[in-house]
């Protein structure tokens, strides 16, 4: 009898594992072949695996190759509805998949998801080339943008059929069959290279540790700072030692306390090396080959500079308006750092120091400086910045300028466990999006703080998509049995992205391929960090972690009175980055040039001095030549549109901080509307008036 019940088990189980087989990849079951069975179908990321992503990018592009195939088919007339309404709702499953796999390469990557990367990169450069380069879909395209005063459009179905037309033609629809060719090889090579460009930069800035044996090598650093790097040691199986990184919630308390000068060299070297280091990482052939590339590409469409192609398409029109810019800033900007350096050398010599400045050694003496200057300490600050207490003051802002509400969701499935998830509410309780939010560093996280989504808003057959939005950064951990206790910093990039979301989480257009010019697309989020240090903003958030006491009012002005301190050195190496950027690419001809001699040359014409590092040198520049970077020739975004954003906050300290009539003004055409129309028609429905350079001058003590 048992021998029976034994051969019936074995039996059973045999059939279910074959069952399980057969289940393993059939189309079902690959979570991107099917509508999420989620709440607000966000992505199952419970179920999703690795093995799913590469037959469900191939899938998606199958699939848009069968509705773009079906656009040529179609025998009638060529019209806005079916045909370039059609394109623009072709390829959502290509979108589903690629916006989750995306998200995960930079916030959670593994060498299989770099695998995926390397294989699909060229697979979608050619799909996308396919679409930009079909002579017969192009006609269509033409055909209807040549009669478009004649259609009755409205303005955001013209600025659709706008942006694709112009977008056929600066994807070489106009070329020639061999020079269409060139273009696509191009267009294949420069994606391959920006993920190259991306793993030796991830893997430099992991391979690095500076470990710390002797304790008097922490002389100077705040006991959280060191609790945090005995945690680092710990994680890195080198327990009872220190370890700091080229992180910078590691590196940069390091640098402005460690006294150990030659420990502070060492580490700030390590960070400005990496890619740069003649090893199997080093990313020097990558960044000429991508520079190369690209002139060669500008060069096939017609254009003398790949940044002359940027431009085009943004609001600063021409590279020569970028460099206007930046030199009536540079000027000013550099003559306050000369004076911050001469302070600083001056307080070497007081102190006993017989050396010249260097770049290791501006943090450390400018926070003494700041010290001694306004009696602030960032340390003093930190008590008040509980990660959780600057979230909930960042919603707050958010709720009493526009009336949305943030819930907690712990429903919804995460990518990984340090994610938190908020349902975002209108304030009549309609639900408007789900945000993300990621914010501690890890091995397979990318350096920085960005803002994505899983999903954009759009309108399809009159219902809306709504949006599913992250924020990532990478800011200070919970150390030493403290919870996460922000820099001043951090504060400020927290807001900054979330001012991202909310312009992602606000807008509402019909087509989701629609976006501001690059050069406007940072002011939601740089508006965003002039609420973080108001004395009004603070009171709400800023509270002492343990005591729960809101900050005094000393710290408050104290904060107040320095927030022009430093700016010079700030305004001068981010000022460099934009210069090396519109250098780069400014190259008229496609030839290989070396790296290290042409940043040299480009940082010496502007005399970058000697004591400032450019923020970004080209071989770790993520924002120019990252596979997912998009600034190339637009690193300039950010004073761009500091311009816009100061002279915006401007309104709300004329009226009031929180006064509703502004608020809404601003949310209704830069927020909502703001990728539906031109983007300075927007701003200036806002504003009233064209910006001024003025209230930035004043802003950062340049006048």
């Amino acid at each position: 009898m048992k021998t029976l019940f034994l051969n019936i088990a074995i039996v059973c189980l045999v059939s279910f594992i074959a069952a399980q087989e057969q289940r393993k990849e059939p189309a079902g079951m690959n979570p991107f072949f099917v509508k999420y069975n989620t709440p607000f179908e966000t992505p199952p990321f419970n179920l999703i695996k690795n093995k799913h992503f590469m037959p469900a990018f191939r899938k998606g592009m199958e699939k848009q190759k069968k509705e773009v195939d079906a656009i040529v088919a179609n025998a009638e007339k060529p019209s806005f509805k079916n045909t370039v309404e059609a394109l623009e709702r072709s390829g959502l499953s290509l979108d589903m998949v690629g916006n989750v796999f995306y998200g995960l390469q930079g916030a959670n990557t593994n060498d299989d998801i770099q695998k995926i990367a390397n294989d699909v990169a060229p697979l979608l450069s050619k799909h996308r080339d396919d679409i930009y380069l079909n002579e017969k879909l192009f006609q269509r395209v033409k055909a209807v943008h040549e009669q478009r005063e004649k259609l009755g459009l409205n303005p955001e179905q013209m600025k659709l059929l706008d942006d694709m037309f112009k977008n056929f033609v600066r994807g070489g629809a106009n070329l020639s069959l061999e020079k269409k060719e060139r273009f696509r090889k191009i267009n294949e090579e420069l994606s391959l290279l920006g993920l190259k460009f991306d793993e030796n930069v991830l893997k430099e800035t992991n391979n690095f540790k500076l470990v710390i044996e002797k304790k008097e090598d922490l002389e100077g650093l705040p006991q959280s700072v060191i609790d945090g790097a005995s945690d680092a040691a710990k994680k890195a199986g080198s327990d009872g030692r220190w370890v700091f990184t080229v992180q910078k919630p590691s590196m940069i308390p390091f640098l402005q306390y460690a006294e150990n000068r030659s420990l502070r060299e060492k580490l700030l070297k390590a960070y400005i090396m990496r890619g740069d280091n003649n090893n199997e990482f080093d990313n020097k052939a990558v960044v000429s080959k991508m520079a190369m590339l690209r002139v060669e590409r500008a060069n096939l469409l017609g254009y003398k500079t790949h940044a002359e192609y940027v431009e085009e398409k943004n609001m600063s029109k021409t590279p020569a308006a970028v460099y206007e810019l930046l030199n009536k800033l540079w000027e000013p900007a550099l003559k306050n750092a000369m004076k911050e350096r001469d302070a600083l050398q001056e307080l070497v010599k007081k102190e006993g120091g017989a050396f010249k400045l260097e770049p290791w050694d501006w943090w450390y003496y400018a926070e003494k400086e700041r010290k001694a200057k306004y009696d602030l300490d960032e340390n003093e600050l930190r008590p008040y910045f509980l990660l959780d207490n600057v979230i909930k003051g960042a919603f707050d802002v958010a709720t009493r300028l526009y009336g949305l509400r943030f819930i907690q969701r712990n429903d919804i499935s995460k990518y990984i466990d340090e994610t938190t998830i908020f349902e975002v509410k209108r304030s009549d309780g309609s639900h408007l999006g789900i945000l993300y939010t990621d914010y501690f560093p890890r091995p397979g996280k990318q350096a920085g703080a960005w803002c994505g989504g899983f999903r954009g808003q759009e309108w399809r057959e009159g219902t809306i998509v709504t949006p599913l939005v992250y924020n990532v950064g990478n800011f200070s951990r919970p150390t030493g049995g403290k919870p996460a206790l922000l820099s001043p910093e951090e504060v400020g990039t927290l807001f900054h992205e979330f001012g991202h979301a909310l312009n992602a989480l606000l807008q509402n257009q019909t087509y989701r391929s629609l976006g501001v010019p690059g050069d406007f697309v940072e002011l939601p989020s740089q508006i965003m960090e002039n609420w973080a240090f108001d004395p009004e903003v603070l009171h709400l958030y800023a509270r002492h972690y343990k005591t729960g006491e809101t900050i005094p009012q000393t710290l408050i002005d104290k904060i107040s009175k320095s927030d022009k301190f430093n700016q010079g050195f700030a305004t001068v190496e981010y000022l460099a980055a934009c210069f090396l950027d519109m250098d780069w690419h400014s190259l008229t001809t496609p030839t290989l040039v070396d790296v290290d001699m042409f940043e040299k040359q480009s940082l010496d014409k502007i005399r970058l001095m000697p004591e400032i590092v450019v923020r970004y040198r080209s071989t770790y520049f993520k924002h120019i030549w990252s596979a997912g970077g998009g600034y190339d020739a637009g690193y300039y975004y950010y004073i761009w549109a500091a311009v816009l954003d100061a002279d915006a906050f401007e309104a709300f300290k004329e009226k009031g901080l929180f006064d509703h009539a502004t608020a809404k003004a601003f949310m209704e055409h830069v927020l909502v509307k703001g990728a539906t129309d031109d983007a300075m028609k927007q701003y200036e429905k806002f504003r009233g008036k064209k910006p001024s350079i003025e209230p930035l001058l004043k802003k950062r003590g340049l006048l």
